[in-house]
């Protein structure tokens, strides 16, 4: 039976401090989330954001270009996709070539990743002989490059969230904040809250053997850099074990104000047993993508079929 969401309006506890390369900014972080156990369970035990499309995991919708150099990026990587890796590369290259309109879609005016048979084109489905999955991510994997490299940045992004404000002051100087924090439901407007399922509020999702701030490093320091990561990482520990010294001294009232609820909701809702059955099908799956199979190349390749939306 699913688990219930915690509320979006829970405490939180964040950290502010100024950028070692850059002293016009600070960073403004959530500690809550980021010492949180939340980790990607794609594939293992992930229901999907509808519920009529559960292996889709959170790439039904497609993804949206931050700027131009995000799409030129993706577009880039997706010329070089094979049709042993692309499911639906001869959706994305008609005649054996990458044209806009074939991969990509106009929504609200904005440009984004198009949606093919119900789900994003880059989106490899169940019984793919390369395994189901993002296709850009795979092939970063076999490439031996980071997925942040090649993906859609909302995409390597997600659940962690970058917001910028210019703070004004009192002497009247001013600087940029950046906020690092939780993609909760709001962060996706307004039809966020009507998504069937959602990871980064529920217990089942909170499983992961690290804090999102260990286990999401390569992502951290994309979004923050080298120098405010290892600034980060400082706060992130100095938090945590403020958590053992209440858990230890058996003050537990004061970990609702500490700890993540999800976090505390997995702890007494979801069974240890299924906390290392996810971790273990988590690494599984990431074996395989480290080390894919060999697929020969059919002698015909079928045609997908086109998306008739």
């Amino acid at each position: 039976m699913p688990v219930a969401e915690v509320s979006l309006d829970m405490p939180r506890l964040w950290v502010e401090f100024t950028d070692p390369a850059d002293a016009g900014q600070r960073f403004r972080c959530d500690l809550t989330w980021l010492t949180s156990s939340w980790v990607c369970i794609f594939g293992a035990g992930c229901r999907g954001i509808y519920a009529d499309r559960p292996d889709d995991g959170c790439c039904t919708l497609g993804a949206h270009f931050t700027e131009k150099d995000d799409y030129r990026r993706v577009r880039d990587v997706a010329a070089e996709l094979g049709e042993d890796e692309w499911q639906f590369h001869d959706v994305g290259k008609p005649a054996g070539a990458l044209h806009q309109e074939s991969w990509t879609e106009l929504e609200d005016g904005v440009r984004k990743t198009k949606v093919v048979d119900g789900a994003c084109i880059f989106l490899n489905r169940p019984g793919f002989p390369a395994g189901a999955g993002c296709a850009l991510h795979q092939h970063a994997v076999v490439e031996g490059l980071p997925p942040t490299s090649l993906k859609p940045e909302v995409c390597w992004q997600l659940p962690i969230r970058r917001t910028y404000r210019t703070v004004e002051q009192p002497d009247q100087t001013s600087y940029l904040e950046v906020s690092i924090g939780e993609y909760d439901r709001r962060g996706w407007g307004p039809g966020g809250h009507d998504l069937d399922w959602y990871c980064s509020g529920n217990p089942e999702a909170h499983v992961g053997q690290e804090p999102v701030y260990r286990s999401s490093e390569a992502e951290l320091v994309e979004l923050i850099g080298e120098a405010g990561y290892q600034q980060l990482v400082l706060r992130c520990e100095a938090h945590l074990r403020a958590v053992t010294a209440a858990r230890r001294s058996g003050n537990r009232k004061l970990l609702p104000l500490l700890v993540h609820p999800a976090t505390l909701a997995a702890q007494d809702t979801v069974k240890p047993e299924a906390q290392g059955r996810a971790a273990a099908e988590k690494l599984a799956a990431k074996r395989r993508l480290e080390k894919p199979a060999v697929v020969e190349k059919p002698a015909v390749v079928e045609k997908p079929a086109r998306s008739s939306s």
